[in-house]
């Protein structure tokens, strides 16, 4: 899918003042489907603005349809992953591939799980960790990326 081919509304998933929560609904011909973005500095915050996206997801993204959840979520104790993987039935798109979460703060030398791509109803077709050069980096974060093939509409 390339940029040309898709169209992407874009509105709040979660009205509670902190910053970014959004959503995007992907409407392609050969997939539809919510791609949202979650993070939250403090772990209060976080766990209310995780079980409001579990919540908000629950109650306007149908069960079946392919999801991608993504962000840095700051989840140090892994709760988040727990809530997301066992509520929406989403996968971690580096555990699948690699068989561990990937690690990705700090960027020069990543050794937390901090970043995390969930998805589900989508194959995973590659995910990969982008390490930053000492000097050269955007964020104390290294950058994730994964690769999806669509399921074909019917």
């Amino acid at each position: 899918m390339d940029d040309a081919q898709a169209r992407v509304l874009g509105r709040p998933l979660v009205e509670d003042g902190s910053r970014g929560v959004a959503r995007a609904v992907v409407d392609h011909d050969e997939f539809e489907g919510a791609v949202s973005l979650l993070q939250h500095a403090f772990e209060r915050g976080r766990q209310c603005q995780i079980q409001a996206l579990v919540d908000r997801i629950r109650d306007t993204v149908p069960r079946d349809a392919p999801m991608i959840i993504a962000g840095d979520f700051n989840d140090w104790r892994r709760k988040a992953d727990r809530l997301l993987v066992g509520e929406l039935g989403v996968v971690d798109v580096f555990k699948t591939v690699t068989g561990r979460h990937a690690r990705t703060y700090p960027s020069v030398l990543p050794v937390f799980h901090l970043d995390r791509i969930y998805a589900r109803g989508l194959a995973v077709a590659d995910a990969h960790v982008h390490l930053a050069f000492p000097g050269a980096r955007i964020s104390d974060h290294a950058a994730l990326a994964a690769t999806f093939e669509a399921p074909r509409r019917r």
